[in-house]
């Protein structure tokens, strides 16, 4: 399968996917529909993962109905893309202008070193990405 048949979500749409779909757009609804129609065509980050954990934990987030759960079908449902050297690297080189929140930086030199969108709704994010968005 090529990688420009992923889709990266960005965490707050992995969770919003999973428990609060109507707060997607409708664009990416849409092309999440597509992706969903291929085989795996739909990724996260595999710190995504330890966002949502430390998101349930510090209760910044209720995960229905746990985060065990919802963590191993968030695992089970997407390709998990993991931090390579090239992807902590680039997450540094990123513009001045993205924002600095180092979570926010892998996920975005995943979609850079990946070659895939990043679906977002991130406007900070969206603005100053030196890759294709989707919102």
């Amino acid at each position: 399968m090529g990688r420009s048949l992923l889709i990266l979500l960005d965490t707050h749409v992995a969770i919003w996917l999973a428990q609060d779909y109507q707060r997607i757009s409708a664009l990416a609804q849409s092309k999440i529909e597509i992706a969903r129609r291929r085989v795996r065509g739909l990724a996260i980050s595999d710190v995504t993962l330890l966002e949502i954990a430390q998101l349930a934990r510090h209760r910044r987030i209720n995960l229905i109905p746990n985060a065990e759960t919802v963590l191993s079908e968030i695992e089970r449902r997407f390709v998990v893309l993991p931090i390579t050297a090239n992807i902590a690297l680039q997450a540094f080189q990123l513009p001045p202008s993205y924002p600095k929140d180092p979570v926010d930086r892998i996920i975005g030199a995943t979609a850079l070193i990946q070659d895939i969108p990043l679906l977002t709704s991130d406007r900070e994010i969206r603005k100053s990405a030196p890759f294709p968005t989707i919102w």
